[in-house]
């Protein structure tokens, strides 16, 4: 993979991007942009949770995190923080896929991470394993269609079995919403590219 290629791209076409060579620089790396009373909204991602960037959030008393993952919230508090993450301060997540042309492709089911992907919230900071860089948009598509919805519609049954629940998630109504950011407003979206396999 060309590295500097991608960086180049990335900041062409407006992202900011920074180079992490492991999970621990990367953590170390995603804390320095968050700062008191900052109010983060959460996306779905397991790459956030690899490097420890969620219990960091989760034990920082001096943020507001919108964490619609918390244990015992009811559905209706569940939405309510998922809808105020989308305009938070700061929202954190990962992406299905990077170009190496330096173009974001993501999808949903519900939307809420692509909206506050694509708008809303001031500062948006991505953590990008190597593995979910791609050669195009078409092979971004296909990245998402045979592994990065499988395995999410396989995490998130085994999840929901974890609390007594019924679930059926399938790859096709966890990926109903698509966005693609080809270009960004400068200094608002960081992608922390991690050189090491993260997430799907």
């Amino acid at each position: 993979m060309d590295i500097e290629r991608l960086k180049v791209n990335c900041e062409k076409n407006g992202f900011t991007f920074i180079n992490a060579q492991t999970k621990e620089q990367a953590l170390e790396i995603a804390k320095g942009y968050v700062t008191k009373g900052n109010s983060i909204g959460l996306g779905g991602s397991v790459s956030v949770e690899e490097i420890g960037f969620l219990d960091y959030l989760v034990n920082n008393k001096e943020i507001k995190l919108l964490n619609q993952y918390e244990s015992g919230i009811s559905k209706e508090e569940n939405t309510r923080r998922r809808k105020e993450g989308v305009i938070a301060d700061i929202f954190i997540t990962s992406t299905n896929a990077l170009t190496l042309e330096g173009e974001l492709v993501n999808c949903d089911g519900e939307g809420n991470r692509v909206a506050a992907q694509i708008f809303g919230s001031k500062k948006l900071i991505l953590i990008v394993g190597k593995n979910k860089v791609v050669e195009n948009i078409p092979s971004a598509l296909e990245r998402i269609r045979t592994v990065a919805a499988v395995k999410n519609a396989e995490r998130l049954n085994k999840k929901a079995a974890t609390f007594g629940k019924e679930a059926n998630f399938t790859s096709e109504n966890i990926s109903k919403k698509y966005g693609i950011i080809a270009r960004e407003t400068p200094e608002r979206t960081v992608i922390i590219f991690v050189n090491e396999n993260l997430g799907y």
